[in-house]
């Protein structure tokens, strides 16, 4: 952990020498309890969500990232279903002293959404999405992808600047800056960022924006994800669509000279 003016930062992928041990139940000899044991299962039980351990069958599914050459052992992944399953994951990971590292779409290509040994907090599953279209707003949780969160403007013929894959998620977009072909005209995704919550090192859920926690709310646009974890992002948008006009242009080799000499008149 580290700190930043009042905030107290997550380093998500800061290397530690600690291991967050989670024993399985075959280690504990018959007719003895054990605390650690104990205090997963107490956790386990105040999630709404799923906590999934490396014994379970669904493990090596649920560890995959988008890059398929990433191959990282947490010790235990946490399906969020809602802000205060992430509290309380972070609450217990804080209490175990583990790394933690955060997934929403996952498709970071170093990787950075899992690592080994720590807990991986996933909002994958956090998809609900409210549009305003009156005042041209949308809510979204963070585990949206870009083409959920369009296909949900665009019903209103609304858009925001987002990037090229649809299956990218948009909280580290957002929280990288976001750069997407609406970008010249709109801004980046963090421009168009009216406010979000987030979850804080110390298990604090806020709600941050120009003013409220402003000087959080800065640090979120486009300073990454170790400030805390967001589960809600609150975007403006704008009239788009839903009919567009798209496509490639192809010319053969042989009329590169002139088509390249075109586009240099035209841009």
């Amino acid at each position: 952990m580290q700190k930043a003016g009042r905030y107290e930062t997550v380093v998500l992928l800061e290397p530690r020498t600690a291991r967050m041990e989670l024993p399985r139940q075959t280690d504990v000899p018959s007719g003895r309890s054990d605390s650690s044991i104990t205090a997963i299962e107490q956790f386990r039980q105040g999630l709404r969500g799923e906590l999934v351990l490396p014994k379970d069958a669904a493990y090596d599914k649920a560890r995959r990232v988008w890059n398929g050459a990433i191959d990282k052992r947490p010790a235990a992944i946490v399906f969020c279903a809602d802000p205060d399953d992430v509290v309380h994951a972070v609450t217990y990971a804080r209490s175990q002293g583990c790394l933690v590292a955060v997934r929403s779409g996952g498709h970071n290509v170093a990787g950075l959404s899992v690592c080994d040994d720590g807990m991986v907090i996933d909002l994958s599953r956090m998809k609900t999405i409210a549009v305003d279209a009156e005042r041209r707003i949308a809510r979204a949780e963070a585990g949206l992808t870009l083409g959920e969160l369009d296909a949900a403007t665009q019903a209103y013929g609304l858009a925001t600047t987002m990037g090229v894959n649809g299956d990218t998620g948009i909280a580290g977009l957002t929280l990288g800056g976001g750069f997407g072909k609406l970008g010249r005209k709109h801004g980046l995704s963090c421009d168009n960022l009216i406010a979000a919550e987030i979850v804080t090192a110390d298990g604090q859920l806020l709600r941050t924006s120009a003013t409220e926690h402003p000087d959080l709310f800065w640090a979120l646009r486009g300073g990454g994800g170790n400030f805390g974890i967001v589960t809600r992002f609150e975007y403006r948008l704008h009239p788009i669509g839903p009919s567009l006009l798209v496509g490639s242009v192809l010319h053969a080799y042989d009329h590169a000279r002139e088509a390249m000499r075109f586009y240099d008149r035209f841009s």
